[in-house]
């Protein structure tokens, strides 16, 4: 079972308000300790009875509220004494998620408003505060929420991306969904998992540059060609290289997962905006882990408007090449640099065209893992791989991705190792 948690759920106004029920049934299966607060908007789509028959505790909806709990999670003693509810449940909490958050919450966040319980606890939180915002897509696009969210990240607030889909408008698609619970639970354990280990002096001082998630090149202004990765690997790399005392510049494609305040991150789409991020911060970086998964192909032509059925049968897509971002760097690394490749193979044969992979591309080392499997690789928790280096390869049986993680930074470490020998002592 996993670290029981004490979760604060806030909830807001929204039709995306059902998937907090989810939520609760799932972390309080996983043995974590929840208590929730609704905004007066918010039950108009989820009453507060539902969320307490989840959590076995009491659900509070105004600052002013007496809580019959005093403050207290499922499974805790509760004080001899009222204490004021946002208070006491916010210094309670290991963790404060907002699901859904609507553009009006976002905005109150942002402005550092207090006119609601949800907003109070927001304020006084010291515990790790994640939001999940969902909205139509328009509301979402808005230059005034992109720059709510933009100030919260700021502040340290991990802010999720949402998710592409159907919304609840008929016949609306877009930018807004939020999070599948199982997602939402992922990125709260994430949040609070403590670190594998105290910092190593192995990559103290060193600059990691990482690769996460997959390109979109795009056919037209709302279709594109694109792969299943998630960055949940390129993430896991990015955290064990914080844990182990390394700044870390992710540059990350298309990514909703959680983002880590000791990680700096660029955001891009394409391939190319790919290659260009990683030629402007390569120059400083002394490791690169190139996790992400980019298209070998995007279309020849891109179309501006979108593209019309009118009657056609098929539709047919001219592809080009995508320059190969990881040869192009290799070619212009310096000698003290370490370069780990990531492949995605399929079936046999993997290990053997890894090892080409290894030698073409001039690399210092090749993580390898079987996508033919369907309990690994993309869009999964798990990772299983082998890490091919020029002395030999080293397997990593089916574990958690910052196992995984772990183990490819354990091998970085002992490739620096024969660098650090041979600058000699300091004078």
């Amino acid at each position: 079972m996993a670290r029981r948690r004490r979760i604060l759920l806030g909830v807001s106004g929204g039709i995306a308000a059902y998937k907090a029920l989810e939520l609760v049934r799932l972390a309080t299966a996983a043995g974590h300790a929840v208590r929730v607060v609704q905004t007066p908007a918010s039950q108009r789509f989820i009453g507060a009875a539902s969320f307490a028959a989840l959590t076995g505790a009491p659900v509070l909806v105004d600052e002013f509220e007496r809580d019959p709990a005093r403050g207290a999670f499922p499974g805790d003693p509760q004080p001899d004494h009222d204490p004021l509810s946002h208070l006491e449940l916010a210094a309670n909490a290991d963790i404060y998620v907002i699901a859904p958050a609507s553009a009006n919450t976002v905005a109150k966040l942002a402005a550092g408003l207090a006119d609601n319980l949800l907003t109070s606890a927001a304020l006084a939180a010291t515990c790790p505060l994640l939001v999940a915002p969902a909205m139509n897509n328009h509301m979402w696009a808005h230059p005034a929420t992109q720059d709510n969210v933009a100030l919260l990240r700021a502040r340290g607030v991990t802010v999720l991306e949402p998710p592409t889909g159907r919304l609840a408008s008929t016949g609306e698609q877009g930018a807004g969904r939020l999070p599948e619970p199982r997602a939402l639970l992922e990125a709260v354990e994430a949040l609070t998992r403590p670190p594998l280990a105290a910092p190593s002096a192995d990559l103290v001082g060193l600059r990691v540059l990482v690769t996460a998630g997959g390109t979109r090149e795009p056919i037209d202004a709302v279709r594109f060609v694109g792969n299943r990765s998630s960055g949940r690997m390129g993430f896991a790399l990015a955290a064990a290289a914080a844990d182990l005392g390394a700044a870390v510049t992710v540059v990350a494609a298309n990514v909703a997962l959680p983002r880590d305040p000791r990680v700096a991150y660029v955001d891009v789409e394409t391939a190319a905006e790919l290659q260009d991020a990683c030629a402007a911060a390569f120059g400083e970086a002394d490791v690169l882990l190139m996790a992400a998964a980019v298209a070998d192909f995007r279309p020849a032509a891109s179309l501006a408007g979108k593209l019309k059925k009118a009657g056609e049968e098929r539709l047919r897509v001219e592809l080009e090449r995508t320059p190969d971002i990881l040869t192009g760097l290799a070619a212009v690394r310096r000698p003290d640099q370490t370069l780990v490749g990531f492949a995605a193979e399929h079936g046999d044969g993997a290990l053997a065209y890894a090892r080409e992979k290894l030698a073409h591309k001039g690399l210092d080392a090749i993580v390898v893992n079987d996508v033919a499997r369907a309990d690994i690789g993309f869009d999964a928790v798990h990772n299983e791989v082998t890490i091919l280096t020029a002395g030999g390869e080293t397997h990593v049986a089916r574990a958690s991705k910052a196992h995984v993680a772990r183990a490819v930074l354990d091998v970085v470490a002992g490739l620096r190792e024969p660098t650090a020998e041979a600058a000699g002592p300091a004078s």
